[in-house]
């Protein structure tokens, strides 16, 4: 089974925004750094190259595959603001429908800009993805 590559590492949270090239997308990604740090009470730390994480959770598929992952985490990527909400979007509907504008993946939030979709709302949801997470795994 192949190694899982995006791991917890000492890399600089601070120089990977600092690559991010685009002002109001740099502003975001800290922004929304701030509102992760004070829903999960954890500092945020790199995993891989290019993943902001808070807290972190153990977890193992039937197939026996396990490993490590953030209970939430963001990525300033060029294309949008990606972030991690690892419980899904499924028991969230009712937030979903008037977040704003953004596109899911199946974890994933994918945000063009923040003043896309309301902040209280957008801290509503990864609060509640976060205290989900913290009901199915031992998470630290």
């Amino acid at each position: 089974m192949a190694e899982l590559k995006t791991k917890v590492n000492k890399a600089s949270v601070t120089a990977l925004l600092k690559t991010v090239d685009d002002p109001r997308k740099r502003r975001d990604a800290r922004e929304v750094m701030a509102m992760m740090r004070e829903v999960t009470g954890k500092r945020p730390r790199m995993w891989g190259s290019s993943l902001v994480g808070f807290g972190s959770y153990h977890y193992r598929y039937a197939s026996g595959r396990e490993g490590d992952w953030p209970v939430t985490a963001f990525s300033p990527r060029k294309s949008a603001l990606t972030v991690y909400i690892m419980p899904g979007f499924s028991r969230y509907g009712d937030l979903m429908k008037r977040l704003g504008k953004y596109k899911t993946g199946k974890s994933c939030l994918y945000l063009r800009k923040l003043d896309d979709v309301d902040r209280k709302l957008f801290v509503r949801l990864v609060a509640r993805s976060v205290a989900d997470m913290r009901k199915m795994y031992d998470c630290t």
